[in-house]
């Protein structure tokens, strides 16, 4: 089985903390819950790199991690406990 790798910028895990109370370290759990979703984030894809939320259960809730594969990496750019994520999770 191939091991997953995440990577992040820490300025953007600090401003994540700050403006959605949540670590990137946190958000990789989404990546593990069974039930996740992973969807196609169209508005801030680019031709150059597609980027993605994955929504799924961590201990607090129903997360969804905005982020794009990066050098055979995930790499999150945010996380939070967003309604519409929360949303679709649930109606699947």
């Amino acid at each position: 089985m191939k091991k997953i790798s995440f990577e992040w910028d820490n300025d953007k895990n600090t401003e994540n903390i700050k403006k959605h109370n949540v670590t990137f370290e946190l958000a990789k759990d989404a990546f593990f819950d069974e039930r996740r979703l992973i969807a196609i984030d169209i508005d801030h894809s680019t031709e150059k790199e597609k980027r993605f939320y994955c929504i799924g259960k961590v201990e607090n809730g129903i997360l969804t991690v905005r982020f794009t594969y990066r050098n055979n990496k995930i790499r999150i750019f945010g996380a939070g406990y967003w309604r519409k994520g929360k949303k679709a999770y649930e109606n699947q």
